[in-house]
């Protein structure tokens, strides 16, 4: 799994944008009901090679666009003009006819025998003009992942956010019944394509999460009846025990520069944060109480750290200092709340919470105001962001019964609390860890 290596790619822009006479922009800050309707015309290409490669991207930039919620492509039936060419110059009064809010022009050509080519334009159709111009040349088998990077390039221009495409889900595959659970780490992209498991199963393996940087994932394993954290470079699959504490280490997460780690420590009874340091391996304790104090994550720019506590009688989630000072609750609501996790724009936290005897997903202001459960049912929890934090990634089971469980099954959620879907997965899933960007 060498990205840096497999993934060469050159972008460059090929046409000047000209600016349009009023911008066409989604508002992603509220509920989108109605999706831009969007055009996008079959790829044109020089040859029956090149074309093939064409359908494939072209399919799945319009998949990663639909699952997004925010656009409808138009059925091609419906088209009017006929782009044999990415340079053709759009008939703006056919795609106006049709709806077409936005056009998608684009080509698809061989360069030599391991390399394509692909174009694109993007064509803001009411003020006819063009808003995007890029192109992009790799190698052939790394067509899918040119096809995420073109659909993240659209997503950015009409919604003025990054987009999410180009990402990977890292999360702990189920199988087996309840009482033989087996839980390995598997990766794969966003969409659930180019899966691949990382660890055998021999060991139960919980809550991964990503280092910013990329290079490693950090995660707690089971070998034997001690739960230990372990560091895993992605790349060369080497694997590494973090630290020597006598008790119980858990919820690891990393800072945002990935120099450090925050994670749990159960000793005697109590439960405290720690911060180690990855360079030197050595931890320093930011709380110090009799209560179960866990889950913690950094604020985007290192300053502050969430966390769950029982201090105050039952779990709710308080902030503190990057220091440990300064500690503060923040959930006042009903009900007890657990898995608190920071936007990357650090705009809200997610969270976990279970009350009336459902869990629920919500968010909150790192204030506490302005809470919003977004969904719920007999157990949802762990939430986590895509790198842009517009959409929010957990695991959902249903109530089983006695003689079927209940799959285990992986969903996305738009930040506004719409376009709930299901990611699909070989086997069970839970505890998704979703990457940045990748480089």
């Amino acid at each position: 799994m060498k990205w840096r290596r497999f993934f060469a790619l050159l972008t460059a822009v090929f046409f000047a944008a000209v600016p349009a006479r009023a911008e066409l922009q989604i508002d992603v800050t509220g509920a989108v009901r109605d999706p831009l309707p969007l055009a996008f015309p079959e790829m044109s290409a020089a040859n029956s090679a090149a074309e093939s490669y064409g359908e494939d991207i072209r399919e799945v930039i319009i998949a990663d666009l639909e699952r997004s919620g925010l656009f409808r492509i138009i059925p091609e039936n419906s088209y009017i003009q006929e782009l044999k060419s990415v340079n053709d110059q759009p008939e703006f009064t056919d795609w106006k006819a049709i709806n077409a809010h936005a056009l998608v022009q684009s080509a698809v050509s061989e360069v030599g025998p391991q390399n394509i080519k692909v174009e694109m334009r993007l064509w803001d159709v009411y003020a006819e003009s063009q808003m995007k111009g890029q192109s992009f040349t790799t190698t052939k088998d790394n067509w899918r992942r040119i096809a995420h990077v073109i659909a993240d390039a659209i997503y950015e221009r009409l919604t003025g956010e990054k987009g999410y495409f180009d990402t990977r889900i890292v999360y702990v595959s189920e199988t087996g019944p309840a009482t033989r659970r087996i839980k390995r780490l598997a990766i794969m992209d966003q969409d659930g394509e180019n899966h691949k498991f990382l660890t055998s199963g021999a060991s139960l393996v919980l809550t991964p999460r990503f280092s910013p940087n990329l290079q490693k994932i950090t995660y707690m394993s089971y070998s034997g009846t001690i739960p230990k954290v372990y560091l895993l470079d992605i790349e060369s699959g080497q694997q590494q025990l973090i630290g020597n504490f006598p008790g119980m280490t858990f919820a690891p997460v990393f800072s945002p520069d990935s120099k450090k780690l925050l994670l749990s420590y159960a000793n005697n009874g109590k439960t405290n944060i720690y911060e180690m340091d990855l360079q030197t391996f050595k931890a320093k304790r930011l709380t110090n109480s009799n209560a179960i104090d866990t889950s913690p994550s950094y604020s985007p720019d290192g300053k502050q750290i969430v966390f769950n506590s029982d201090r105050g009688g039952n779990q709710q989630l308080y902030i503190m200092d990057a220091d440990g000072s300064n500690i503060h609750r923040i959930s006042h609501g009903s009900g007890r709340y657990a898995t608190p996790v920071w936007s990357p724009r650090g705009d809200y936290i997610a969270f976990t919470k279970m009350a009336n005897g459902q869990f629920y997903i919500g968010v909150m202001y790192p204030d506490g105001s302005g809470e919003r459960l977004l969904a719920n049912g007999y157990l949802v929890e762990a939430p986590v962001w895509a790198p842009n934090g517009r959409v929010l990634m957990y695991f959902r089971q249903e109530k089983g019964n006695a003689r079927r469980n209940a799959p285990v099954k992986l969903y996305t959620i738009d930040l506004t609390g719409y376009n709930e879907r299901m990611v699909i997965t070989p086997a069970d899933a839970s505890d998704p860890a979703w990457s940045p960007l990748l480089p």
